[in-house]
């Protein structure tokens, strides 16, 4: 046996997961990607299953094999799987898996929350799934527009399957956006500069941006619709002062972003997918970076466009109208860079490259569609028909589905080590995208027929018949087009010709770890000085799994990869991470007993199921920095880069401000709301007398700024070498925090607050519950560190945790005295109360 196999052996050991059920408790980028890709995979076949049954019922007029009240759910489940559970999970599935292995890392930096985020997307699935198959399915369209979704119009179950299982799918995007932001910014390779970073790593970048920013406002919706089913507060009853408008502003400062959150992976697949076989680099690289952030930042601005009709101003309309067309500038920036790649590269023309054109025709034909619909006069004539449904495929399909396949043809390798099929692979390309196009070119002329989306039949002879005999013909064609995929990736991983290294003569660094994959990717990381590293060091295939370059100790038993500055790429630390671990699915298994316990109104279970829930993540939390199961201190530890737990700027800092950065959309979700009822709805009421006790808020507000100001000035003393007093110092914070906390659950539950009948005290109810939520994890999170002081696990050598906590210490200060001055003092010097 040789040095080079005594290595991998040595790497496997640490790296690999248990046997048997023990998988389960895998923390791995690679397993969890997997995974996720594995459960996108079946959830798009149901969604796929449910449109088959929709075009089946729509084949011929006044057809009875659905009834109107099935076809409502049909609908409104094939939208929600393809939306939820397929598209966005199976895209951060493919980032998670692809990320580590292009940026020169062994894994994501959080691996625990990949998993956590992986248990929460399959128990959500499940939930809502089980509602299809109970019979008692949402039936109000993937958007559950208010009021049609309320209880008065929705009075069984289905909408609150919908509304608790996204909200808990929607954890895991959330989870998957923190992880993958954090990841790209610090754990490259050293010397990969942002500069020198992969094409496709921008776009999943800016996606991870992107759903910190945007999944806020829908998880905010649905917990206020859900607070309105099961408690009766009427956010979006208008009688009580609220608005149905608002729902829809909430969904769609998630969905317009949504669409751009499906699409830039799927770009980025196509950027990266071009250079390689056209032969040279992308051309315009420093330009499709600029447009990638421009698509970012338009995108949260366009989303009227999907409520032109619902009587918005004019002055409005038209500036909604203008966004909606800028955005194709950045669009078209990128098409264009992608045609002039392939115009001045040498094309090989393989199975990738096919689904690349395929895409091309067909987003280019979406996007035309697109600005038609951004155009407000056309916008209202083609409102609600299948015209929108057409252009909403091409977009969606021709953007997300088209590069997807792309991508899992390109990437085959990476995951069995063998080549897939031509033969079968042009079979299912050509099934595909003839019957897509059948099927939803011919929907367009429907719509511009006037045939309304969502009605279950048709009268005969309004000439939409042969127009929907074809596009069922066609679903089907792309159906069969689709299971020739799947029977050709299925026997690819038995009959398959094995790859041999960098088959495709790639330039990023994926092509560099083994095949089939290895839990840790690298047995060595070496400096990356160039934006094409396999293409200008061709010899890295060879010496990556020799151990010629870092990080190749791995006798300590702790997992490793290398941090680095953000921006230059410069080493910065070594960052040890969790190994295989029970606790995310203990956590996700007793959030998911929350939801189904809210679910069948047993209160008591849920409140059980919180608790339990807490007690896991707050066990998990003990095992950080220099607990055993962690990086005890030892003496022959690496000082130079020291080990991540020994600095004042270590990746949890960074993941504690970008989940508060989704905290804070949430939160600035809430204060919208609140100005939107308060200015726009016609009944909104003010009591007389505000309900709450402003003098006893104010002192609580004092407690907390004291708590603090004394928290900061430990931090900063640790940050100076200075630890004398730490265990106490923290104890008195939590002390002192705890008197705030008790003032201000008291005058939360002491206010008369009519919250079942004014929307206005049923905001203010949901606002006081939310500080109160910061401020009692901000106390128990303190605690616990004052505890690990005692236990040795914090100290002046290391100073992580508390220097983790003190950002949320520092929001919930802001979010209370902004929340004071927004709902009770600018109310007063307005005169409303």
């Amino acid at each position: 046996m040789n040095n080079t196999e005594t290595l991998h052996q040595r790497f496997e050991k640490v790296w690999g997961n248990l046997p048997g059920l023990g998988t389960l408790s895998a923390v791995n980028h690679t397993s969890i990607g997997r995974r996720f890709m594995m459960t996108g995979a079946v959830f798009f076949l149901i969604g796929g299953l449910l449109a088959m049954l929709a075009r089946t019922q729509l084949a011929l007029p006044q057809q009875n094999i659905l009834s109107a009240d099935v076809y409502s759910q049909v609908f409104t489940m094939h939208g929600t799987v393809m939306m939820f559970l397929f598209a966005i999970p199976i895209l951060e599935g493919t980032a998670i898996y692809m990320i580590p292995k292009l940026i020169g890392a062994r894994d994501l930096v959080f691996p625990r929350i990949s998993s956590l985020g992986y248990y929460c997307y399959l128990f959500g699935g499940i939930i809502i799934m089980s509602s299809l198959f109970l019979g008692v399915a949402p039936d109000s369209g993937w958007f559950m527009y208010t009021p049609l979704s309320s209880a008065e119009f929705s009075p069984g179950p289905g909408s609150d399957f919908w509304l608790l299982g996204i909200t808990f799918v929607e954890i895991s995007a959330v989870a998957a956006g923190v992880e993958l932001t954090v990841s790209i910014l610090r754990s490259r390779a050293p010397g990969m500069t942002l500069s020198k970073m992969p094409i496709f790593c921008w776009y999943i970048l800016a996606m991870a941006l992107m759903i910190v920013f945007g999944f806020p406002p829908l998880i905010l919706a649905s917990v206020l619709l859900e607070l309105e089913r099961a408690a009766g507060m009427p956010f979006f009853e208008v009688a009580a002062g609220g608005d149905p408008i608002l729902w829809q502003h909430l969904f769609w400062l998630f969905g317009h972003p949504e669409v751009y959150i499906i699409f830039l992976p799927a770009a980025g697949i196509i950027s990266t997918i071009i250079p390689v076989f056209s032969g040279r680099p992308i051309v315009g690289y420093r330009w499709i970076v600029l447009s990638i952030i421009l698509t970012g930042f338009i995108s949260f601005g366009l989303w009227v466009h999907h409520m032109f009709t619902i009587g918005i101003p004019q002055l409005a309309q038209a500036f909604f109208a203008i966004a909606s067309m800028m955005v194709a500038i950045p669009t078209a920036i990128q098409v264009f860079a992608w045609l002039a790649t392939l115009w001045t590269g040498k094309v090989v023309y393989n199975l990738p490259m096919l689904w690349v054109f395929g895409f091309l025709i067909v987003f280019v034909c979406g996007g035309l569609t697109g600005v038609m619909l951004a155009m407000v006069p056309f916008n209202w004539q083609v409102h609600d028909t299948h015209f929108v449904v057409a252009h909403l495929h091409y977009v969606l399909v021709g953007g997300m589905f088209f590069p997807l396949i792309a991508g899992l043809y390109y990437w085959l390798p990476q995951f069995s080590g063998r080549m897939p099929s031509e033969r079968l692979g042009r079979w299912g390309f050509w099934l595909t995208f003839i019957g897509f196009n059948a099927t939803f070119l011919m929907m367009h002329l429907t719509g511009l027929l006037g045939m309304p989306r969502r009605v279950y039949t048709y009268e005969g002879g309004l000439g939409w018949d042969w127009l929907n005999l074809l596009s069922s013909v066609g679903g089907f064609v792309m159906a069969a087009g689709v299971a020739m995929i799947i029977l050709d990736v299925v026997l690819h991983f038995h009959f398959g010709r094995k790859a041999k290294v960098n088959p495709w003569k790639a330039d990023t660094l994926e092509w560099a770890t083994g095949m089939p994959p290895t839990p840790y990717n690298f047995a060595s990381i070496p400096n990356i000085e160039t934006r094409h590293p396999l293409w200008e060091q061709p010899e890295l295939t060879r010496s990556i799994p020799q151990g010629q370059h870092g990080l190749t100790e791995i006798e300590h038993g702790r997992r490793e990869t290398y941090g680095s500055d953000a921006i230059s790429g410069k080493l910065k630390e070594v960052m040890h991470l969790p190994t295989n671990s029970w606790w995310p699915l203990s956590a996700a298994f007793c959030l998911a007993i929350v939801c189904v316990s809210l679910l069948v109104r047993f209160y008591p279970v849920a409140i059980i199921g919180t608790i339990a829930a807490a007690a896991c993540l707050l066990r998990w939390s003990w095992e950080n920095g220099a607990h055993p199961a962690a990086a005890p201190v030892t003496e022959n530890e690496p000082r130079n880069p020291p080990l991540h737990s020994r600095t004042f700027d270590g990746p949890g800092l960074w993941g504690m401000v970008i989940t508060l950065l989704a905290d804070g959309a949430l939160y600035l979700s809430l204060l919208f709301g609140w100005f939107y009822l308060w200015t726009v709805s016609p009944e909104w009421a003010v009591p007389e007398e505000s309900a709450v006790s402003l003098p006893w808020l104010t002192a609580s507000g004092i407690f907390l700024t004291i708590a603090v100001v004394l928290y900061n000035r430990l931090v900063a003393r640790l940050r100076r070498g200075d630890d004398s007093g730490l265990g106490s110092g923290l104890w008195l914070v939590s002390a002192v925090s705890v008197a705030h906390l008790a003032i201000l659950l008291w005058v939360t539950v002491s206010a008369p607050l009519q919250f079942t009948e004014l929307a206005h005290d049923a905001v203010l109810l949901v606002m006081l519950m939310f500080l109160i939520f910061h401020s009692g994890l901000s106390v128990i999170v303190t605690a616990l560190q004052a505890l690990r002081v005692r236990f040795g696990y914090v100290h002046k050598g290391l100073p992580y945790e508390p220097i983790v906590i003190k950002p949320l210490w520092v929001y919930s200060l802001g979010i209370f005295w902004c929340s004071l001055a927004s709902f009770f003092l600018l109310p007063m010097a307005w005169g409303m109360s």
